[in-house]
């Protein structure tokens, strides 16, 4: 026995209609992998020292440092690692993106959103870029720039005297000056 609704029916059948099961299943697919570059910053982030379960003394494998010569020897890993983590993720979104851009079954509306993403991602990747070149430019050894939307998170390597006030402006003046996000978005933690 089929029961019709009088309503929602003719309303779902339209919107589905217009964008198609497949068109739906993409922006899905779109919103996952937003989702996953998200949970990635979320898992591996930290308030005191960018990464959340990530031990300053263990290295990559999570085995304690126990180098004689009394070094970090995570601490220069730690940007690497960053960095191609990060990069990692982007791939992999633009990656899904190009292919929902390549798919010829998929809805325009889809194809415009998909490149509006790509487009967005390729800024937030020259804004990092940027913002990193210069806070390295004002004397700190390294650094690592992230964009989510409308916030930002730098982390720099202090060497372990601190963050000085006017450092802190600086970084977040570089930060406004490359993505016009305000300094209460921009969260800076020193390594």
């Amino acid at each position: 026995m089929v029961i019709e609704r009088d309503n929602d029916t003719p309303v779902m059948k339209g919107f589905v209609g217009k964008i198609g099961k497949r068109g739906i299943v993409i922006a899905c697919a779109v919103v996952l992998i937003g989702a996953a570059v998200f949970a990635n910053w979320f898992l591996f982030a930290d308030d005191k020292d960018g990464f959340d379960g990530y031990d300053q003394g263990s290295d990559l494998a999570g085995n304690l440092n126990t180098g004689g010569d009394g070094a970090d020897a995570t601490g220069d890993d730690y940007f690497a690692t960053m960095q191609v983590s990060r990069k990692r993720s982007r791939d992999e979104a633009l990656e899904v993106l190009q292919s929902v851009v390549d798919n010829s079954g998929a809805d325009e509306a889809v194809k415009t959103q998909a490149l509006s993403d790509i487009n967005r991602l390729a800024l937030e990747m020259t804004m990092e870029s940027n913002i990193e070149t210069l806070v390295m430019g004002k004397g700190f050894s390294d650094c690592v720039a992230v964009i989510n939307g409308e916030s930002a998170t730098v982390v720099v390597k202090t060497g372990g005297e601190g963050l000085m006030a006017n450092q802190i402006a600086q970084i977040n003046e570089i930060v406004y000056e490359q993505s016009k996000i305000l300094p209460v978005n921009v969260k800076i933690t020193e390594r």
